[in-house]
């Protein structure tokens, strides 16, 4: 019997079958769970469809994959819109994946200094205060002891040179945790984060995480090993499952401990074999 068995939820920002989101959805399935899926609305003039079947060949036919539906995050009706479909497919639920962020390439690309008062803004609104709509839109279908989950990056807790904006955004969505697993926890509603290290998706190409790659490679405790989709899905199973009916308000790291290190570690020696 899977972890997941006679649960279901919702998993919002699946970009394709490389996102995060998507992974973890996929180990939820697999543990006989039952998902809702909302993605980014293609744009009118998009024939193709793009972000929905990209979304739709990840799912492909999955028997507990029981909706596909476009959700704009920064817009109120959307949201509500999107939640009352999940109550009429599922009636209440027991988890919930945030899995969206976003700022334009132009602000991304400038030093944070530089970033536009209205990129601020968007950035802000799309990647930290969506966790509290869509969580407080969600609440009232949310199960006693129900658990939310959100993806963020250690660039909210240390500087890292490129993310710019999005650091900010992702230490606001950090501390929306926290605030939030105060709100719910009298449900006994649990809401935590998990940190993942730089992986090969569409998110992380737009912020520069290929650079990142060898740096944690090397720097990492565990080096030697990229890190996997699958990593971060079998964690974020955990913090969703009653597995973890005890955490709350925590940042749970899979970055092979990249967070730990006070020193580039074994990079140095790799510099001097260089040299």
């Amino acid at each position: 019997m899977g972890l997941f068995e006679g649960k279901k939820g919702l998993i919002l920002g699946v970009a394709n079958d490389r996102s995060i989101a998507w992974g973890i959805a996929k180990e939820i399935m697999d543990q006989g769970g039952e998902c809702g899926f909302s993605h980014l609305p293609d744009k009118p003039d998009d024939d193709r469809k793009k972000n929905s079947r990209r979304v739709n060949k990840a799912i492909d036919g999955h028997p507990n994959a029981k909706f596909v539906e476009p959700l704009n995050v920064s817009d109120d009706d959307q949201i509500a819109a999107f939640m009352e479909k999940s109550k009429e497919s599922f009636g209440t639920i027991d988890f919930l994946v945030h899995s969206i962020a976003f700022a334009t390439m132009d602000d991304l690309s400038k030093d944070t200094i530089e970033t536009s008062r209205e990129g601020f803004k968007l950035a802000m609104d799309i990647s930290a205060y969506s966790l509290i709509a869509v969580a407080n839109a969600a609440k009232p279908m949310l199960n006693d002891g129900a658990a939310v989950l959100t993806m963020t990056y250690f660039g909210g807790e240390r500087c890292v040179p490129g993310y710019n904006v999005m650091g900010i955004c992702k230490a606001a969505l950090d501390a929306s945790v926290r605030y939030l697993a105060h709100d719910l926890g009298p449900r006994r509603i649990r809401v935590n984060a998990i940190s993942a290290g730089p992986l090969k998706t569409l998110a992380s190409a737009a912020v520069g995480a290929k650079n990142m790659l060898d740096l944690y490679s090397f720097v990492s405790p565990i080096g030697g090993r990229d890190l996997e989709q699958k990593d971060v899905a079998k964690a974020a199973a955990f913090l969703l499952s009653d597995m973890s009916t005890a955490i709350t308000a925590e940042i749970l790291h899979v970055d092979n401990g990249y967070n730990a290190m006070g020193s580039p570690g074994r990079l140095l020696d790799h510099v001097k074999a260089d040299s």
